[in-house]
């Protein structure tokens, strides 16, 4: 099994701390993070699975490694705003990656999860992106809708970050797997900060193998479930949203999940 290195890097590239392994990697780092710092997971080589937790208040998830490098900017400012005020601050910082089991990557699961997903997404997949995002701002981007955080019933900084479409209806968020999966149920969290907020009726989804789904949607804070029949794609596209008709311009996109398989 290829070696894999878990490392810290600065704005200048210089490695502040680093471990290499085959099994569990894990870091400590007794510093402050600073402007500029850059989580990385070399993984060995293209095309592995591994399970990373970049922030020990935030969930492990199981990515894909699209590229030979897995890199986390750590946030800061207005880019924090998406994360726990607890979460990439004070002076000891726990980093920890492995190798995914075989069993966790044949595994059902939500293919579409990653809370450590970025605009300048580098290496990791899945990774979420969008047309529009309202003001282009941190806390109504994309990657919001795969962070696995469902709080709903307001709009804003964590944990309340959404997708938000800027009331464009030509709006369309864009979920690359970076490798063949098969999806046989997605579901839909609307963000419910009601009456601030509107909703959509329906939504389509176009995906890479180049068929479409069209999912009616209520107006309801809860995950909207959609067995769909199973196909292997590398990605997909919500789109086509149609908005209620309602007073409120702000329907906006909690979560997306997109469960099935590895393909085989």
């Amino acid at each position: 099994m290829n070696a894999m290195t878990l490392k810290i890097v600065n704005a200048e590239g210089a490695v502040l701390q680093s471990c290499t392994g085959t099994g569990t990697l894990r870091l400590v780092y007794r510093e402050a993070y600073r402007p500029g710092d850059c989580l990385v997971l070399d993984a060995g080589a293209p095309g592995r699975f591994a399970v990373v937790q970049w922030e020990d208040t935030m969930p492990p998830a199981l990515l894909y490694a699209a590229q030979r490098e897995l890199r986390f900017r750590v946030p800061f400012g207005e880019q924090a705003t998406v994360y726990s005020p607890k979460s990439f601050t004070g002076a000891c910082q726990v980093l920890r990656a492995r190798p995914a089991r075989p069993e966790e990557v044949a595994a059902r699961r939500n293919l579409a999860f990653n809370p450590y997903d970025q605009h300048e997404n580098e290496g990791a997949c899945p990774h979420a992106a969008a047309n529009v995002e309202t003001r282009g701002e941190a806390v109504f981007a994309a990657r919001n809708a795969i962070d696995g955080v469902y709080e709903n019933a307001g709009h804003g900084v964590w944990p309340f970050q959404s997708w938000g479409i800027n009331r464009d209806p030509e709006a369309a968020l864009t979920l690359s797997f970076g490798r063949p999966v098969t999806v046989d149920e997605l579901r839909l969290t609307l963000r419910a900060d009601f009456p601030h907020d509107s909703w959509w009726t329906a939504a389509t989804v176009c995906f890479s193998d180049g068929s479409r789904e069209v999912l009616p949607l209520q107006k309801s804070g809860e995950p909207q479930a959609f067995a769909i029949a199973p196909r292997t794609v590398t990605g997909l596209v919500l789109c086509e949203l149609k908005k209620a008709d309602d007073p409120s311009p702000f329907p906006a996109l909690s979560q997306i999940e997109a469960w099935g398989t590895e393909a085989r």
